[in-house]
């Protein structure tokens, strides 16, 4: 997958130029099915460039957007590792492209600015984690996501096990070690193994947001949570010596771990909003919102993934300007709201509209009363 990190989408967000092209296309994660994949981006690409050349941008700039496209739709490597969705970031002068966990709708974008919200859903939620499965005898990173196959992840110096970090050739076996506590030059040996972990794995986590779940047996666990630098370490871990369980069985715990972080941020924003709403610092009036966030008010927004709403938001005040349909000259409103909270420090979650207080387009917590 090629997850996108938050700076990453700021940057997306501070683009302007048209044209500029977002195209979502649902994907599968089998190599054999691919080849449907590849026809309906052409399909989308074929779509967003005659939306292009109608508002007379010229064959030159529909060539070069056609271009990179083109030559992916042909990469055979890049088709034989999917994920549930891509989302490919255009303009005549380039492309970015994502791999994605979430199953989104297939989705053309024109304008003078890139979509962000399909991005958005992929950090918004934890559907996709790291577990770190470190044992005595053995540790390894995993990637797991919703619906795709877990996969160990190679990380440059990690230690193969608890006697490659300590210089020891065995690792602890004495049943009494464990279970009443270690003395302290154990004690060292394994803090030791925990610090060497964790040095490894902060250049391969660096600048990510994703949870990463520990699997581990005590007293590792708690060591390790006492010196982890990585600040997304997942409260809830996966009980017990992670040294002789399956990837997939890994997959299907951390699975159960993120489903309860999901519900109890779901909780937690839901009694947020109600807070602060209460004292005039929450709204789901679009704009309201769009004033709020122009002025940098919004400390949290929640907004619906699947919300059409095209037209325009003034640059100075905020105000909003519906349009009757998507022209290749407006943008989507909400989309564009979540653009602003991003730009003035906010937090920004793209969510299913049964998950946004009010049921709307979009719930706003806002910094102070607007």
């Amino acid at each position: 997958m090629d997850l996108p990190t938050r700076a990453e989408i700021e940057t997306l967000g501070k683009h302007r130029g048209w044209p500029s092209v977002t195209i979502v296309l649902r994907t599968t994660p089998l190599t054999q099915a691919a080849q449907a994949d590849r026809i309906a981006l052409r399909n989308l690409l074929d779509t967003a460039l005659a939306e292009v050349e109608a508002l007379e941008a010229g064959p030159r700039l529909a060539r070069a957007i056609r271009q990179p496209v083109e030559a992916l739709i042909e990469d055979d490597a890049f088709w034989a590792e999917q994920a549930n969705s891509l989302v490919l970031c255009l303009t005549p002068e380039g492309m970015r492209s994502f791999r994605l966990p979430n199953r989104l709708a297939n989705q053309v974008e024109v304008s003078d600015r890139f979509h962000l919200k399909p991005l958005l859903r992929a950090i918004a939620f934890p559907h996709h984690a790291w577990v770190l499965a470190i044992g005595m005898g053995a540790t390894r990173l995993v990637e797991v996501s919703a619906e795709l196959q877990a996969q160990e992840v190679r990380v440059p110096d990690l230690p193969r096990d608890a006697g490659d970090a300590t210089g020891r050739g065995s690792h602890i076996t004495r049943k009494g070690d464990m279970a009443s506590g270690l003395a302290t030059s154990e004690h060292a040996l394994m803090s030791r193994y925990a610090r060497s972990v964790d040095r490894a794995l902060r250049p391969v986590l660096a600048g990510r947001e994703v949870p990463l779940i520990l699997a581990a047996a005590e007293p590792m666990a708690s060591l390790f949570r006492s010196i982890c630098t990585y600040p997304h370490l997942a409260a809830e871990g996966i009980a017990g010596s992670p040294d002789h369980m399956p990837n997939h069985a890994l997959a299907e715990a951390a699975g159960r771990v993120l489903d309860g972080l999901h519900a109890a941020e779901l909780q937690r924003l839901g009694d947020l909003f109600a807070r602060h709403g209460s004292q005039g610092r929450a709204t789901t009036d679009i704009a309201q919102a769009a004033r709020a966030a122009t002025r940098g008010a919004v400390d949290t927004l929640l907004v619906d993934l699947d919300a059409q709403l095209p037209g325009t938001v003034g640059d100075e005040d905020g105000a909003i300007d519906l349009a009757a349909q998507a022209n290749g000259r407006n943008y989507s409103i909400t989309d564009e709201i979540a653009r602003r909270t991003l730009n003035t420090g906010g937090r920004v979650l793209a969510c299913r509209r049964a998950d946004i207080p009010g049921g709307g387009e979009l719930a706003a917590i806002l910094r102070y009363p607007v």
